[in-house]
């Protein structure tokens, strides 16, 4: 590994601390380094606070001259909520900056690097790029698609299924498994269910099991006739955290006062094919600022977000349990494939077990042959 690598990783390790906290923001760390020793850092700690870079720096103070600053994403060089970052970095008299990737931002755009440049200061661009894209993808996803990055959970049986035949599911994992799901979920805007799997199982949809002073995501139900019970623990009116209800256009004015009455939003969206457009939601929420989103359930939701290939991303829990028939609950729901040439390949990213547990990471390939599925 060079020096660069390594000092990256240490900014991507510092950056990883905002995950879910920095929202819509992107998650980046910075490390000021002179003569081979680290003499600030920092990180983004949530919207509207210093940036990584400014964090950094001002640990450093002096010792930042003629230093390198190492950070995952480009240095902004607009006004926000904060000052451009790359007018601190050439005031602070850093000689050179490394950065990660640049950032897909319209009003950044490798207009940070251009300005450092003008300015004298040497930039190297692209070190460790896969490992900061991915951390921020999420980020990238919501700038350059205009909607929330889209993460599909499920838990299975090593035969594939979900449920029994009753809907009985509890529990497919291990404790450890479910304590690793409140933890995404403590890293997205937004966790997402079908009104089905609220009738049938009564989430509180919040990531209890993750202790954090961050923010609760959002809940997100796909509810297009409005059948949500009144009596929903995600409708909990003592809970501060937003509930969302997207629904058709010809629902209960009655019960939608009533919802609205227990702290619930009420979000209309066309429909395709009698349900949600998924693609029509997803742009209605990324203009509430929701950047990301874990759809947990169920069968038929998973379905449509696939079929509608608005799956950014899967983690697939297996439990150590066979069902052993055919009527349980499966995976999704609808329409599938004729010819397993035609099914979603994936790419797995990573394989980790909790206990006997085993969750697989893994991304949709997006290439020609999927795009004709």
């Amino acid at each position: 590994m060079t020096t660069d690598e390594i000092f990256m990783k240490k900014a991507l390790m510092l950056a990883r601390r905002g995950l879910g906290r920095t929202s819509p923001n992107p998650a980046v760390g910075a490390v000021v380094v002179r003569d081979d020793r680290v003499v600030g850092s920092g990180y983004h700690k949530r919207a509207g606070a210093p940036h990584a870079e400014i964090e950094a720096l001002s640990r450093a103070g002096e010792a930042a001259r003629d230093a390198t600053l190492y950070v995952n994403l480009e240095p902004c060089n607009h006004y926000g909520k904060t000052p451009p970052c790359t007018h601190a970095i050439v005031e602070s008299g850093v000689r050179r900056v490394v950065l990660g990737i640049t950032d897909p931002n319209p009003h950044v755009i490798g207009g940070g690097c251009e300005h450092l440049r003008s300015k004298g200061v040497e930039v190297t661009c692209g070190i460790l790029q896969e490992e900061c894209a991915q951390l921020n993808e999420a980020y990238i996803t919501y700038i350059t698609a205009g909607r929330p990055f889209v993460s599909l959970k499920v838990a299975l049986t090593l035969d594939g299924w979900t449920a029994t035949r009753t809907g009985n599911s509890k529990w497919i994992t291990n404790e450890r498994s479910r304590k690793q799901v409140h933890i995404l979920r403590r890293r997205v805007d937004a966790v997402m269910v079908g009104v089905g799997t609220v009738i049938a199982d009564n989430p509180r949809l919040i990531p209890y099991l993750s202790r954090s002073s961050s923010p609760n995501p959002a809940r997100v139900i796909a509810d297009t006739h409005l059948r949500i019970p009144l009596d929903s623990m995600v409708l909990d009116s003592r809970a501060s955290d937003l509930t969302i209800i997207a629904t058709g256009s010809k629902v209960s004015r009655q019960k939608k006062r009533a919802i609205e009455e227990r702290g619930g939003k009420i979000i209309p969206c066309r429909l395709k094919k009698g349900r949600i457009d998924l693609s029509d939601l997803l742009k209605k929420l990324a203009s509430l600022g929701i950047c990301s989103i874990l759809v947990e359930g169920g069968a038929t939701l998973f379905g449509s977000f696939m079929r509608d290939k608005l799956v950014d991303k899967l983690y697939v829990f297996l439990g150590p349990k066979i069902l052993g028939g055919d009527d349980g609950v499966p995976f999704t729901r609808g329409p599938g494939c004729d010819i397993i040439s035609k099914c979603m390949a994936v790419t797995v990213h990573r394989v980790k077990r909790f206990g006997d547990d085993l969750m697989i990471e893994a991304y949709p390939r997006r290439n020609a042959a999927n795009e004709e599925s």
